[in-house]
């Protein structure tokens, strides 16, 4: 809390030392320490709608969304009444609830293929649990992974990875045994040639091809036209499990996910995000041949304590059905083509080279020359000048991820009132680069 003499800046300095002298960093997530951008994290109190509110009492329309769950808003009422509801209940009970056969029937009803879910508590454990499996149903040990994509901190998967592992350019991780790591091939993103030749010189190697299947870990990246459909039919002709991770994009590209979008169906899927409301939850799910190889049907082991937890089980549940609503999707299309357009529109004016992704609610402005379609074009972006933007939208009251490498995400209580106030807020900004 703020006293009567305090800044809002000296409550943010107050916070994090004493963050500092108890948490490594001072926070529980490296990006959130703002050493890409420079300055003192902002700490939050509270949140409505698409609005955050820190610990001074400031106010910022928000496109952090919780790194991407919000999709329908921080504190929904419908969302905040089941989750209450559910803590009258009980919170967690380490036995099966109705609900995880309830959610697990949303998502399995609108992905394809997704014959069975097994819902686990963040988005790492559910790519781990992903690979064990691919791993154990073809006897091979190697995974394939594309450069720039995040799956989480993984041992397997830190290899030249995206999101805070790019945005802190740390090459490689302390703690991940030079072995594991030697079991990782690293292709570029959009590059079928690479995933062919690789695949080839490792024939019989290889258990999976890992990847987002719209890269957000290094600011939206899209596939490039037949790509995923080339990534399919190869990986099909090597016997290779494709996995693809829609933690990120899950049912906030499309209600089917990025899979249903592109018309291309991986063998494996992982979620999280927009299927927890806002909650820890992850999960991964695929072809029944496959998920019937997990315990206790099969011999692929994989637990956890607080797997299905019932309060992330209801907020997943009512998120899910907010978004089955008619019209939600086009609504949430709308609005994030709006403020792509005008923040295009504002880069143009200011005269500042920037180059704009979106696909659905998700978008990056890199501030780099076009096109942006891999890692190594994303690496190119002048990340001191997105610091300088960054800070330019929090000074008037805009909420953005502190790294040029991340997405920004719309959610469906975005009003045109505050993408106008956003839009406003990054003429000025880019005017002052």
């Amino acid at each position: 809390m703020k006293s009567a003499k305090e800044s809002a800046d000296d409550v943010m300095a107050r916070l994090y030392e004493q963050a500092r002298a108890v948490i490594p960093g001072g926070v529980d997530s490296p990006v959130r320490a703002f050493r890409a951008v420079g300055g003192t994290p902002i700490f939050i109190d509270g949140a409505s709608g698409a609005r955050i509110r820190d610990a001074a009492g400031r106010e910022y329309v928000d496109y952090l969304g919780s790194w991407g769950p919000m999709i329908v808003g921080h504190c929904h009422p419908r969302v905040v009444a089941a989750l209450r509801d559910q803590a009258g209940r009980g919170t967690s009970f380490g036995t099966p609830t109705e609900l995880e056969t309830e959610l697990a029937r949303r998502v399995c009803g609108r992905v394809p293929r997704c014959d069975k879910v097994r819902f686990v508590s963040s988005g790492t454990e559910a790519t781990m649990s992903a690979i064990r499996l691919a791993r154990g149903a073809t006897g091979r040990d190697g995974v394939v992974k594309v450069e720039g994509c995040y799956h989480g901190h993984v041992d397997s998967l830190l290899v030249r990875a995206g999101s805070g592992v790019m945005t802190l350019s740390i090459p490689g991780t302390p703690g991940v045994p030079t072995a594991l790591a030697g079991l990782t091939r690293v292709v570029p993103f959009n590059d079928v040639d690479a995933v062919r030749e690789t695949l080839a010189a490792s024939r019989g190697e290889i258990a999976c091809l890992i990847l987002e299947p719209i890269a957000g870990n290094m600011g939206v990246v899209p596939p490039r036209s037949g790509y995923l459909e080339a990534l399919r039919e190869i990986t099909r002709e090597h016997g290779v499990v494709l996995i693809f991770d829609e933690v990120m994009t899950g049912f906030r590209v499309h209600p089917g996910g990025a899979q249903t979008l592109f018309g291309v169906t991986p063998d494996l899927s992982c979620f999280g995000k927009v299927i927890g409301g806002g909650l820890p939850v992850g999960a991964y799910g695929g072809r029944a041949d496959l998920m019937d190889r997990v315990a206790p049907d099969g011999p692929v082991y994989q637990a956890g304590t607080l797997s299905g937890n019932p309060l992330a089980m209801r907020a997943g549940i009512e998120t899910l059905d907010l978004l089955a609503a008619p019209g939600v999707y086009e609504r949430l299309e709308e609005s994030s083509a709006r403020l792509a357009a005008g923040l295009e529109k504002a880069a143009a004016a200011a005269g500042v080279t920037a180059s704009l992704n979106r696909v659905g609610s998700m978008l990056t402005s890199f501030f780099a020359a076009g096109p942006v379609t891999d890692f190594a074009s994303a690496s190119r972006s002048d990340t001191a000048r997105y610091a300088r933007f960054f800070h330019g939208m929090l000074e008037r009251g805009v909420h953005l991820a502190p790294s040029q490498f991340e997405a920004a995400f719309v959610s469906t209580a975005h009003s045109e009132a505050e993408i106008d106030a956003t839009l406003a807020a990054a003429s000025a900004a880019l005017a002052d680069l």
